[in-house]
């Protein structure tokens, strides 16, 4: 497996890591035994990135991850995500990164994962009820205990990380970052670069679906959240598909799979990017760490972005209450 670095001045890690929410949430039941299995052959895949998060699972991602890692620690880039509380009586969630959450979120966290140290620490979302300069400060405290290695944030804007980064070093920034969702390219990625910061991008297969892979909705699950994105509804998902259709003709052009085409492409978009494909099946990861290895010509990722242009991607990438979340 290639390795990048993490940002300019950031940690070594693989060149492509690997997302661990869908393991306990999100895309119908897991199998705890092919999951562990899928993180114990990332590892001996050369994948050292792995991707985590509190909020999945409520808690039982991290848990799930750590047991699979606990004989290998030291093999492992551990990523996990903090600032989603779901409030135990309506059930609704809200943001906290107060520094006493920071603080109460980490130990939690620590205690799931077995770990010592949690290797990149994010905001999952920017609290608006607490200045960022504030919750990284408190992360940042994290870090002089030997808590934390390093920090990172999720979906910030370009000057919400500026703010953040005076106040302590951010590593890393995790966006939704896809063919089809190219918000990052409106100004985090730039920010990015001149801050010397590395950009993992989440979800880089647009959920599956840049894949090819889901070729009809009705074949999703009824507790596959998908069914509630705009982007999966009726019209959109036809209209979607057809971009796919072109992306599948270019990679069959290539001797590849559309995954690893659409993977391919991030990897050109800047030396310091790392995406984090999820999965929970050893035979897509497989697929997924080959794209590596594909070579494309500037011809090639012209043609790439011509087959699937953002403009004709049908249907916001969330509905509005989860775009609220995102801090623009």
């Amino acid at each position: 497996m290639q390795q990048r670095r993490l940002g300019r001045d950031g940690p070594t890690v693989s060149a492509i890591g690997l997302g661990c929410m869908g393991m306990s949430q999100s895309y119908g039941t897991g199998d705890e035994a092919e999951s562990i299995a899928t993180i114990e052959h990332a590892l001996d895949l050369g994948v050292t990135f792995l991707d985590t998060a509190d909020a999945y699972g409520e808690g039982a991602n991290e848990q799930l991850v750590g047991r699979a890692i606990r004989e290998r620690r030291s093999e492992v880039f551990l990523a996990t995500k903090f600032g989603f509380v779901d409030d135990p009586v309506s059930g609704a969630r809200t943001i906290d990164g107060s520094p006493e959450h920071v603080r109460e979120a980490c130990a939690a966290s620590l205690r799931r994962l077995g770990v010592d140290t949690i290797d990149l620490y994010y905001l999952h979302r920017v609290d608006p009820k607490t200045p960022i300069e504030e919750t990284v400060r408190a992360m940042g405290e994290l870090v002089r205990e030997g808590k934390v290695r390093h920090l990172g944030l999720s979906e910030v804007s370009g000057a919400t990380l500026r703010r953040a980064h005076a106040v302590f070093p951010i590593t890393a920034v995790q966006s939704e970052y896809s063919l089809w969702t190219r918000d990052p390219e409106h100004g985090v990625l730039d920010t990015c670069r001149e801050l010397g910061v590395g950009l993992v991008p989440f979800s880089p297969l647009g959920r599956g679906f840049l894949s090819g892979k889901v070729r009809q909705r009705d074949a999703l699950g009824d507790d596959d959240f998908r069914r509630t994105l705009p982007r999966f509804e009726e019209e959109n998902f036809r209209r979607n598909l057809a971009l796919v259709g072109r992306l599948e003709e270019l990679a069959a052009a290539k001797g590849s799979t559309a995954a690893q085409l659409a993977l391919a492409w991030l990897l050109t978009r800047d030396p310091h990017v790392v995406p984090i494909p999820g999965t929970k099946r050893r035979s897509y990861l497989d697929e997924n760490v080959r794209a590596v290895d594909l070579q494309l010509t500037s011809d090639d990722l012209r043609a790439i972005e011509s087959a699937v242009p953002p403009g004709e991607v049908a249907g916001a990438r969330y509905g509005a209450s989860a775009m609220a979340t995102v801090n623009r």
